[in-house]
């Protein structure tokens, strides 16, 4: 039979970005903005309250992106808590291509299992990642957010994969949020069904560049986040976002589109460039300069 913990369980899950400009599906990187979630199994109902982003636009019942997760890995782990309250204190802004759904699975699914006596050995890591890409639709949010730091990720016939890649640690970003959101469908929709070969395979060779001047050559990574496969398609969707990457570009900062945009994310490797781009936040937008998070999803102590 099974048995849950007794009392309130807290996890911290961080914000992420995906694509990083040409990493289109597979790159992603943790940031250090995290949504904090509560949750205790009680003897019967569900309570859901949610304080900061999405406060009063999000359901509060089933239909909760976090309930629904917590939902598959109890099923998971062949559990059924009589009774749920969840309190979620969301930081990661929604809609704006900071991974905030992928928060939601993430964090909904470690809440779950942390509330299930010996749920880590029910519902391990890598069975716990499967289920949260399966959840989101695709790997490259969900991965950085359960594991941190940068990752590649991916999907093949045996299932999802990710791979964990280092980052200088000279390296941050400054996130520059504008005040209405592009929802992911909107975004996608927008891209064609074939690319030109030529841009493909700029696009792989810019991928690849990347991660070197992630791990270790920041110097290179203007080049290496030109973009070929997507941010020019999604235009349209949102046009302030790429005319000010434009702007960033040309003069020399690597700034790219935040997973479907339509924030806009700028690598730094020092604090004067930092400074400097949060004095270029637009008016009406929101600025962030933020550290690479070195870790995932976690129970709170």
């Amino acid at each position: 039979m099974t048995r849950f913990v007794e009392g309130a369980v807290r996890v911290s899950v961080p914000a992420t970005s995906a694509n990083l400009g040409p990493g289109f599906d597979s790159l992603g990187l943790a940031l250090d903005l995290r949504d904090e979630l509560e949750g205790e199994v009680v003897p019967e109902g569900l309570t859901v309250e949610v304080t900061g982003a999405g406060e009063g636009s999000v359901p509060l019942d089933e239909s909760h992106l976090v309930v629904r997760s917590m939902r598959a890995a109890f099923a998971a782990m062949d559990a059924a808590p009589p009774g749920i309250r969840l309190r979620c204190a969301n930081v990661v802004p929604h809609a704006r291509g900071l991974g905030s759904s992928s928060a939601a699975i993430v964090g909904g699914l470690v809440l779950a299992r942390a509330l299930v006596a010996g749920g880590a050995l029910l519902l391990e890591d890598d069975a716990l990642f499967q289920l949260a890409a399966e959840i989101e639709g695709h790997p490259d949010n969900v991965s950085p957010a359960l594991l941190g730091g940068f990752t590649v990720s991916g999907h093949d016939d045996d299932g999802y994969w990710t791979v964990g890649s280092g980052v200088d640690p000279r390296i941050s970003v400054v996130a520059l949020v504008p005040p209405q959101g592009v929802s992911t469908e909107a975004a996608r929709g927008l891209l064609p069904d074939a690319v030109p070969h030529a841009d493909a395979a700029a696009g792989a060779g810019r991928t690849a560049l990347l991660v070197a001047a992630l791990a270790g050559r920041p110097e290179h990574l203007l080049r290496a986040t030109r973009d070929y496969l997507h941010q020019e398609y999604r235009r349209p969707a949102m046009p302030a976002s790429l005319d000010l990457v434009d702007r960033l570009r040309e003069d020399g900062v690597p700034a790219i589109v935040s997973g479907a945009g339509p924030t806009v994310l700028a690598f730094v490797d020092r604090p004067a460039t930092t400074r400097r781009l949060l004095e270029r936040c637009p008016q009406g937008w929101a600025a962030h300069a933020l550290a690479v998070s070195t870790r995932g999803a976690h129970v709170l102590g």
